[in-house]
């Protein structure tokens, strides 16, 4: 129902102007950051500066009383069904049709409900692990690394600037901090505000240009190449980091050598400005504040975001050259780089883990069409690099903590066959039993308010009706994403660019 693996992004809105519709009733974790960007906002362009004359005027999301509505509504609704569910449904005569049918029928609905028993238990150990997630601390005695951030950008225009500009002044020591920002051969003017910032910060920022659009993975290796840092710090040039977030993010490092890579804290920037930012702020906090802590108890975060992660230098250097030239099915991989870049980093023997305390702020698509190519994209890097981790997660590719590991990558994969049995198993009966569509809905709904008690206690906001709204939009709009993504697999375009 709630996607487990942001990271890149499909390109938005390019305006530094972030309208974000801020409401001090909305406060979260973040939103200091939003008044400081709208803050900063306020200066517009000149006629004819960047790439599109002056900048477009704030655009504000549902308005504050459309907001009100759309919660009372969704919670009003699942209550409708849950009512119409046990007054029409019947488990009785669901039961009956399913035999009715046959043995196969019959197989996978007992299948079905045990692995439905197994996902519950599997989400109350997993509840104990998030409980039990805690982010690395700094020691006030500790030596700062040489950190190398590299933000890779392609007509980008303004917020590269202020992607720069939130690097260097998120209170890193300057005398061990370097800024590499990449072009990837941008078609606007993003070069400008990469040399704007470059004469702000001119012994901080290095700055490379390529002459065309290679595609991001060249764009990063490029920074790998030209870093000098122990750390290599990768940042989405539409992303903007809190402060003190490379000081966070580099905290595992130093207390623990035999991690190799870290996943920070994905937030969405501009989730005022409609419907499915806010529905992607809420994936996000689960998907990060929740699957990810998860993971990180046993040291396998499965994706460490292109849009804030890092790595040891020396573990990159080993591997970068395999990675820029990754094939599959005899195809080069083009997308995906922050997953396969972590696979590779996982196969070395070293752990991945979260740090919730580094935190940054992503641009996200507001609109269904951006969404459905973003997803996906992830949906095929994501199958691509699962069936890679099928080859060694059997194997003793580190000394200890493979169980759960395992276990979790045999659960979260066996959801596919079950869920879309589940789909066809709900159509047929419709044309039976039409009643069954309130028990359908009614599930979904409830399903989803468990989910939401780990928003909530992370919030503590009511913007967790966003979520359950999720649940019902991914299931009547997103579910073609995965079959499609299998059947193009081989598909390199980034459909964005």
């Amino acid at each position: 129902m709630l996607t487990e693996e942001p990271r890149d992004k499909v390109k938005t809105n390019r305006s530094v102007n972030v309208s974000l519709g801020f409401s001090p009733q909305d406060s979260t974790h973040g939103n200091a950051k939003e008044v400081q960007l709208m803050q900063e906002g306020e200066e517009q362009h000149a006629p004819g500066e960047g790439s599109g004359g002056p900048s477009e005027p704030a655009r504000f999301g549902a308005p504050a009383v459309v907001d009100f509505f759309l919660k009372i509504a969704t919670v009003s609704v699942i209550g409708f069904f849950v009512v119409a569910s046990v007054y029409y449904g019947s488990f009785a005569r669901i039961w009956e049709m399913t035999i009715a049918r046959g043995r196969v029928f019959s197989f996978f609905t007992y299948a079905s409900i045990s692995y439905s028993a197994i996902t519950l238990f599997y989400l109350l150990f997993r509840t104990f692990l998030w409980v039990a997630y805690k982010p690395h601390m700094l020691a006030s005695g500790d030596e700062m690394p040489v950190v190398s951030v590299i933000i890779p950008a392609y007509n980008e225009g303004a917020l590269v600037e202020k992607a720069i500009k939130a690097a260097i002044e998120s209170g890193y020591p300057l005398q061990k901090l370097e800024v590499i920002c990449v072009d990837d051969g941008s078609k606007d003017d993003t070069f400008l505000y990469m040399q704007k910032a470059k004469a702000k910060y001119p012994g901080t920022v290095t700055l490379i240009k390529l002459p065309g659009n290679k595609g991001k993975r060249h764009a990063l290796y490029q920074g790998f190449q030209k870093g000098k840092g122990s750390i290599f710090v990768t940042i989405d040039s539409d992303s903007i980091i809190e402060k003190g977030a490379i000081s966070q993010i580099i905290a595992p490092f130093l207390r623990n050598e035999k991690i190799g890579a870290v996943a920070g804290n994905v937030k969405v920037l501009n989730k005022h400005e409609g419907i499915v930012p806010k529905m992607l702020g809420v994936s996000f906090i689960l998907s990060f504040d929740f699957t990810r802590a998860c993971q990180s108890t046993y040291g396998s975060v499965l994706c460490c975001p292109g849009a804030f992660s890092a790595y040891r230098a020396e573990v990159v250097q080993k591997v970068k050259d395999q990675w820029l030239h990754e094939v599959f099915m005899g195809e080069v991989c083009t997308y995906g780089e922050d997953r396969a870049l972590t696979n590779m980093v996982l196969k070395q023997g070293l752990y991945t883990t979260y740090q919730n305390s580094a935190v940054v702020l992503t641009q996200v698509p507001t609109n269904y069409s951006k969404l459905s190519k973003m997803y996906l994209r992830w949906e095929r890097s994501n199958i691509r690099e699962s069936l890679i981790l099928s080859t060694f997660i059997l194997k003793k590719y580190r000394e200890k903590h493979r169980v759960l590991p395992f276990v979790n990558f045999v659960i979260v994969n066996m959801r596919y066959p079950f869920q879309y049995y589940a789909m066809f198993f709900l159509l047929i009966n419709l044309f039976t039993y039409p009643a069954n569509i309130f028990r359908y809905l009614s599930l979904v709904g409830v399903v989803s308010l468990v989910y939401m008690i780990y928003y909530i206690r992370a919030e503590k906001n009511s913007d967790f009706v966003y979520g359950i709204l999720y649940s019902y939009f991914s299931i009547f709009t997103l579910q073609w994403i995965f079959p499609y993504a299998m059947a193009t697999l081989k598909s390199k375009s980034w459909m964005t660019r």
